[in-house]
């Protein structure tokens, strides 16, 4: 039977015939397939020391892309013929966290061995994910520098609770995936780590970036100084965005939110800049909670993160 007006399985939403929405852009990948940008969800969040929902962040991030065009006024360019080939979330078991870790680890893998795209991106999750994802890129790339933006080091000890959203840069470095000197962190905010993982960090020439540093020298100073502290060393170069680096009054929808953060508008600058270099081939977008958030204000900022590493 044709029906005048249902379309059944697809969404009653307003098409206009000349605005194409980042959505419509993302398509399941297949065997052979090819694309310009990756994005494999890794929906976990039980090893986030606080209460978080983020394992439901890449659903509600692959969501508000639909709420954007593909057209940038500031560049006066349209990329509505980008093509973003979706991989699916990754499975994750039950109970077991170390088993969830080696299933995240084998999938990134996996994605990056079709040599499908060009770029990669990660939607956690909590930061824990970054730990296995990384360690996947390592494998193979090789040597890797990491971009971090975050209110906090995540470099908190194994021994209190084991792998956890507060410790995957301290079980990169420990498990010899990372150099210290090949991670630079920026935003890191007062009043939010202890003593003892700021000195981990200068013991281990880790390159850290506080909030007064943004707020002396600027963001885009400071991305510049980072990427030239890592393309020169490294064979790639990965990002790792952690929402809560951006104050409470932008990202309401995170575990620890907390003031005195970057504002969306430095962050989205740092990322677009950073992810111009051509070394850049992978990102992490991770602690969003949507059940924490107002009007998925959050996860639209994600978006936004997201299409700024993509469309450089």
């Amino acid at each position: 039977m044709s029906f005048q007006y249902l379309k059944p399985n697809r969404n009653a939403r307003f098409k206009d015939r000349y605005t194409t929405k980042v959505d419509e852009t993302l398509t399941p990948y297949e065997e052979r397939k090819t694309g310009d940008i990756g994005v494999i969800g890794l929906p976990f969040s039980k090893t986030s020391i606080s209460l978080s929902g983020a394992s439901e962040a890449p659903g509600t991030i692959r969501k508000a892309l639909g709420s954007y065009s593909t057209y940038s006024g500031e560049k006066d360019e349209d990329y509505e013929n980008m093509k973003l080939l979706d991989f699916g979330d990754v499975p994750v078991h039950p109970t077991d966290t170390g088993e969830t870790l080696k299933r995240m680890q084998t999938s990134v893998k996996e994605m990056l061995e079709t040599e499908a795209c060009q770029k990669y991106v990660m939607l956690g999750g909590d930061h824990g994910v970054s730990f296995p994802s990384i360690s996947a890129f390592k494998e193979k790339f090789g040597r890797i520098g990491v971009i971090q933006w975050d209110a906090h080091h995540d470099l908190r000890n194994i021994e209190d609770g084991g792998r956890t959203n507060g410790t995957p840069f301290r079980s990169l470095i420990e498990e010899g995936v990372l150099w210290g000197e090949d991670l630079c962190q920026i935003g890191i905010r007062d009043f939010s780590n202890a003593k003892t993982y700021a000195d981990y960090a200068k013991k281990h020439n880790i390159h850290t970036y506080t909030m007064a540093d943004v707020e002396q020298k600027g963001i885009q100073f400071i991305t510049d100084q980072v990427i030239q502290k890592l393309e020169n060393k490294c064979d790639t170069i990965y990002l790792s965005v952690d929402m809560d680096a951006v104050d409470q009054a932008f990202a309401p929808g995170c575990p620890a939110i907390g003031p005195g953060g970057l504002t969306a508008r430095e962050l989205l600058g740092s990322v677009a800049m950073a992810s111009q270099h051509p070394l850049v081939k992978g990102m992490d977008i991770v602690e969003v909670d949507p059940t924490k958030d107002f009007r998925d204000m959050t996860s639209r900022l994600a978006a936004h993160v997201m299409m700024r590493c993509m469309y450089t």
